[in-house]
């Protein structure tokens, strides 16, 4: 199965971007053989429906969950809508993408009950 994390660069080394619809990059991992593939956020500029956007793209990918620090409403709905789980990473701590794949494996991060964020919380905002 397939798990898409948000990252602010091409590898599971990079950071991972606590923004959902504005990543900069998203990572589908295998869940089993952990092979992956980098992908350039194609939401990352778009004028509005970023989040929108960005749960398509990774419905489209085949991932079936999706491991971000934040989710706004227009895209927890969409995710939702698609039928993807949603898992937030721990708030103010600087975690690799390989490491939220650790503590994902090790259950230890939890979904959210709806959205984490306002809307265009994203929009021009860096790392937290």
């Amino acid at each position: 199965m397939q798990i898409a994390i948000t990252s602010t660069g091409a590898s599971l080394d990079a950071p991972y971007d606590p923004r959902f619809g504005r990543a900069a990059y998203l990572i589908i991992v295998d869940e089993g053989t952990e092979a992956w593939e980098a992908y350039a956020n194609p939401a990352v500029n778009a004028s509005g429906g970023a989040g929108i956007q960005a749960a398509q793209f990774v419905a489209d990918k085949g991932a079936w969950a999706v491991i971000s620090g934040d989710f706004g409403p227009n895209a927890y709905r969409a995710l939702e809508a698609a039928n993807l789980a949603m898992f937030i990473a721990p708030a103010g701590e600087a975690l690799t993408v390989r490491q939220l794949i650790h503590l994902y494996r090790g259950g230890k991060l939890q979904k959210p009950t709806g959205p984490t964020q306002r809307r265009h919380y994203g929009m021009g905002q860096g790392a937290r």
